[in-house]
């Protein structure tokens, strides 16, 4: 339709514009009680700060319900209630406009920036074997790398694997990253990294000998170049930094990952991600807290061989720490990942009964532990601690917030298609007529206002919001919303899996119960949409089949 997609930032401008009032006035509903009567509310306390003794002129009011817009909601009354001034929507138009075809990001043209984001991920330079508080850090880049490019920004992923350690736990998570081996432009980008270092006044050589530590090439002074340059945010502990060659060629990949951006101007990222005044792409060290002192070190070092723009759009995403309760032995990632899939197995057992030992159970199960992993590692926010319960069996293919959950409610949907589609093959109902034909005023059911209003509508908003990164501040630190989407999906299937429950959607095949499946088929299949879409920035496929 012309009038585009709404969407709840559109409709909530044009709602506060039409009040004249430069605050945020207006806050979009999402209780299941709250929607049973109003849409949209401007609490009594918001009026009563923008308006004398709260009152609203009666023409602002009146004209509320004319508001239209491109990607503004259809309204249907705005009136004077207890709570404040309450708006409602125009259901029936509304299922009308988001039901089409679900619109992701608008391809870039061709040749144009789109800027660049360096993610890089320390966890995966060194040869300790990966930890659980390392696959934090390694999960929570590679969402965001999907979550980024969803947007049409452009990712590098830092370090490139080599195949001198085994990564099957990564492959097993689903993570794509970056593999290969070093070429000579890398090792040419070392020793211009070592002629500098021999020229920079901060740098003293070391000869190897008795005192030295071995593998030692410099030692940098960065304290004084911290307080010189006026850094904020560092460790006041930073000072005396041992260079070896594994810290230069750690500095290489870095520095080799800015000059392969497609872009050489950060002002081409786009607003909602991570913008800048000038200079190349935005670099982002993704790491846990144990080792954020040591990435501090990294960062200075690098601005002092490179005192480019870029090094000084370095920005650090902390993850909070991984605690383990009471572990026999330190455990590793990839005992972790077979703990949890050992577990994952024997819950499904308990629910389904004992599986097939075939190929398809096999890949259901793994998608499973890979969901539960994810999840487990993601719904919480990067800032705060995780705890593992690696006793007994944590793992539940009932619990509401898990991600096994999540692919449960996927699986429904797929299996409810499915048999729709067989009984169409067999001529108990005809296909699913084009939207334009479809009656969306029988939609009444309170589940189906919820489905649309809290997840069809601000589903895009919802990747934008989770792809969004602070503008560039003096402190090296940043947050990202980085459990937004996996906590959508858990409410999402939460309500999902209430209305699925309570209505039934095949009814008897009468043609006087045809319109009324038809449109709750149309709305299954946007929500199914949006399920594929976001676990796709989770590297989740869906799920068929449980």
């Amino acid at each position: 339709m012309g009038e585009g997609r709404p969407g709840v930032a559109a409709t909530l401008r044009a709602l506060n514009g039409a009040l004249g009032r430069p605050a945020a006035l207006w806050v979009k509903e999402s209780g299941a009680r709250n929607l049973r009567h109003r849409d949209f509310l401007a609490p009594r306390a918001a009026l009563s700060a923008a308006f004398p003794g709260g009152q609203v002129p009666p023409e602002a009011v009146s004209a509320v319900p004319s508001l239209r817009g491109p990607a503004v909601l259809p309204l249907r009354v705005c009136r004077q209630t207890p709570a404040g001034l309450a708006v409602q929507v125009r259901r029936p138009e509304a299922f009308q406009r988001l039901l089409g075809p679900l619109p992701g990001p608008a391809p870039p043209a061709a040749g144009a920036r789109t800027g660049c984001v360096v993610l890089h991920c320390p966890a995966l330079h060194g040869p300790a074997a990966l930890r659980p508080r390392h696959l934090r850090s390694v999960l929570l880049a590679d969402h965001l790398a999907q979550l980024l490019r969803a947007q049409g920004v452009g990712v590098r992923l830092v370090p490139v694997l080599t195949e001198e350690r085994s990564w099957d736990v990564l492959r097993q998570l689903r993570i794509c990253w970056p593999s290969g081996s070093g070429g000579s432009s890398l090792t040419d980008t070392v020793s211009a990294l070592k002629a500098a270092l021999g020229r920079c006044p901060c740098a003293t050589a070391c000869e190897q000998g008795p005192g030295t530590a071995e593998g030692v090439i410099f030692k940098v002074h960065l304290k004084s170049f911290v307080e010189q340059q006026g850094l904020v945010g560092y460790d006041p502990n930073l000072d005396l930094l041992l260079v070896t060659e594994r810290t230069l060629w750690s500095l290489a990949e870095l520095q080799e990952a800015v000059l392969q951006c497609p872009v050489s101007d950060c002002s081409a990222l786009p607003a909602s991600c991570f913008p800048s005044q000038s200079s190349c792409c935005s670099i982002i060290h993704v790491v846990n807290c144990e080792e954020e002192f040591q990435q501090q070190q990294l960062d200075v070092l690098w601005r002092i061989l490179d005192p480019g723009a870029h090094t000084a759009l370095q920005k650090h995403l902390v993850c909070g720490p991984v605690k383990v309760t009471n572990p026999s032995s330190p455990i590793g990632a990839d005992q972790y990942f077979q703990l949890r899939k050992r577990q994952m197995y024997e819950a499904s057992v308990i629910k389904y009964g004992e599986l097939a030992q075939d190929e398809a159970w096999t890949a259901v199960i793994d998608t499973l532990t890979v969901a539960a992993i994810r999840f487990e590692m993601l719904s919480t926010a990067h800032r705060s601690q995780i705890t593992l319960d690696l006793e007994n069996n944590s793992i539940s293919t009932k619990g509401t917030k898990s991600g096994a959950f999540v692919m449960y409610n996927c699986a429904r949907l797929a299996t409810l298609f499915d048999t729709f589609q067989r009984a169409v093959e067999r001529g108990t109902y005809p296909p699913l007529p084009p939207v334009s034909e479809l009656n969306f005023s029988c939609l009444r059911e309170e589940g189906e206002w919820l489905l649309l209003f809290n997840y069809l509508l601000p589903f895009p908003e919802v990747l934008q919001q989770a792809a969004q990164l602070p503008a560039p501040s003096k402190g090296i630190r940043i947050t990202a919303n980085t459990e937004t989407v996996c906590k959508f999906l858990i409410q999402l299937s939460m309500d999902f899996s209430s209305y699925y429950n309570r209505v039934h959607i095949l009814g008897e095949p009468f043609p006087h119960l045809f319109d009324q499946m038809f449109a709750r088929l149309q709305l299954l299949g946007a929500v199914r949409d949006v399920f594929h879409s976001a676990l796709a920035t989770l590297h989740l496929p869906p799920l068929s089949q449980i």
